[in-house]
């Protein structure tokens, strides 16, 4: 069993050290999902909503959230991130819209709590841009789907079927 890093010999908090760790390409990728009605949904992609572009400031928000990540988990670490990207599809069928994060750096530690909060914050402000008409909308599913880079390697979200897998592999794929 791995041992709880974020802790000390004494079970104190701690943010970990990472200063001996290798500076390595890293990439996590996140997703969540925003269920509503399929009214608020057509909306939504007819860009009908009354406070604007819902997506488009949905995908400012995920950035922003990413780059702020620190001040809101207390543990994780300031980084120099490269690149986010968010991306939106929106599925008529169950009416929803999934989410996806993808967070790149190169350093020392991973950006799975960053691509994590930006999902998280673009679900969230699609709430709050669409909750005049749609108050039942619900985020939900926000998990990591795969990261790389680092010691521990690649770790890909299973299907649902079985485990997710994992590798040694460095850098990303």
């Amino acid at each position: 069993m791995k041992t709880l890093t974020h802790f000390d010999k004494d079970g104190a908090a701690r943010m970990v050290d990472v200063s001996g760790k290798d500076e390595t390409a890293r990439e996590a990728i996140a997703g969540a999902r925003v269920t509503m009605t399929p009214a608020t949904l057509r909306l939504i992609v007819g860009h009908k909503v009354a406070k604007g572009d819902v997506l488009g400031v949905a995908r400012v928000a995920g950035i922003m959230a990413a780059k702020r990540t620190p001040e809101l988990i207390p543990m994780s670490h300031p980084l120099n991130i490269a690149a986010v990207e968010i991306a939106f599809e929106p599925d008529r069928k169950p009416s929803c819209v999934n989410i996806t994060a993808t967070v790149r750096t190169t350093g020392r530690t991973g950006v799975e709590m960053e691509a994590l909060v930006a999902a998280a914050a673009a679900g969230l402000t699609m709430y709050d841009m669409c909750k005049s008409v749609d108050r039942s909308m619900t985020v939900t599913d926000i998990r990591l789907l795969r990261k790389s880079g680092g010691k521990s390697g690649i770790y890909v979200r299973g299907n649902g079927k079985g485990p997710a897998s994992t590798g040694k592999k460095k850098g990303p794929a």
